[in-house]
């Protein structure tokens, strides 16, 4: 007789223990990892909130005096004062060397500031350190297991105090066409009305001849959130540069309001506006007065031949559909002198002497 003999299985436990080891090890990784990074993240986040106020607070103690002298003194420790606030570590350091002071080089406001060391300081800037220099640094929780104790964390900021600008006119604009009839027809201080659907009513309601409509003042084909952004905040140096790239006006550096030009434009106006307009009510703006339509630009939609500029106050305005949204203004006076773009931080020149204004974080 033959017997079967049975095969006896490996033990496979001592395997399982390895791997669930392996496994056991990554596992308390990935939590090290998960929990130090979120703790570092959040004393980074304070750090860099600290820094900004810091720098913020700082640079308006950098108004100079009466006689034109700058203290630094106090600015500094207006810093030190508002990272012990805001960090709630009455310990923090903050040492002179990471309190840097200079003068804003308006060519690298906006990639790098560039601090100059020559004539009156407007700029902060701000690094607070957890780094084991000034401060200690920060210490880690589950990555000490794995032989990392503490990590450093630094956080700069950088503060301007806005050098006032000479305010010049007509960088304020309404990108509305208004038919040189209506204008020469009505006195300061009367009211008109346009519609959504290119229809002008007087004050008293009666329908005026012709029609307007949105005017692009700058490249063709505006979209509606280039109007809108022009509505809130003026006319910019792109649209300069544009209308100077067609030759319709003879520099980049403004628009000429004695000089008429072709612009091209759409009738009536798109309810994207509405959020703008209403932003503006109670404002002065200036308006683009034309006195024929024309295809002098080529294009499709329809073209003003601009050949004045005017002073109106955005009284009010309704959306409710084409024929019930409407845009209610009044009439001040003719303006022939320059529009142009709103002022930028890069800038140079049109600043008035000794005045500042704001301060804004630039880094």
């Amino acid at each position: 007789m033959f017997h079967k003999t049975s095969k006896q299985r490996p033990a496979r436990r001592g395997a399982i223990l390895v791997l669930a080891a392996l496994m056991m090890a990554t596992l308390v990784g990935m939590v090290a990892f998960a929990v130090d990074y979120g703790h570092l993240l959040k004393v980074r986040t304070d750090l860099q909130r600290s820094a900004d106020a810091c720098s913020l607070a700082a640079a308006q103690d950098l108004v100079p005096n009466d006689d034109g002298t700058q203290d630094l003194n106090e600015p500094r420790e207006t810093v030190r004062t508002y990272a012990r606030s805001n960090l709630s570590d009455a310990s923090i350091q903050v040492a002179d060397g990471d309190i840097e002071f200079g003068r804003y080089d308006s060519q690298t406001i906006y990639s790098g500031v560039t601090l100059l060391n020559t004539g009156t300081f407007d700029t902060v800037r701000v690094t607070l350190r957890r780094d084991g220099a000034s401060n200690p640094t920060v210490p880690l929780f589950f990555a000490r297991l794995f032989g990392m104790q503490e990590a450093p964390i630094t956080a700069s900021a950088t503060a301007i105090l806005q050098r006032a600008q000479i305010m010049e006119p007509g960088a304020e604009v309404l990108p509305f066409a208004t038919p040189k009839p209506l204008w020469d027809s009505l006195a300061s201080g009367a009211t008109w009305t346009a519609y959504g659907d290119g229809k002008l009513k007087d004050a008293i309601g009666n329908d005026v001849p012709g029609n307007w409509g949105t005017v692009d003042i700058g490249q063709t084909d505006n979209s509606t959130s280039e109007l809108r952004d022009q509505i809130l905040n003026g006319l910019r140096q792109s649209d300069i540069d544009a209308l100077y790239a067609d030759g319709r006006i003879n520099q980049n550096s403004y628009v000429d309001g004695s000089q008429p030009t072709w612009m091209q434009g759409d009738p009536g106006m798109s309810s994207g506006m509405k959020s703008a307009v209403q932003a503006v009510h109670g404002t002065k703006k200036y308006i683009p007065i034309y006195d024929t339509l024309g295809g002098e630009l080529g294009g499709n939609n329809v073209e003003f031949h601009v050949i004045g500029w005017g002073v109106v106050t955005v009284i009010d305005s309704q959306w409710a559909g084409a024929v019930n949204t409407w845009v209610k203004v009044k009439k001040s006076h003719t303006y022939d002198g320059t529009l142009r773009p709103a002022s930028s931080l890069s800038n140079g020149t049109a600043y008035i002497e000794g005045a500042y204004t704001t301060p804004v974080l630039v880094e």
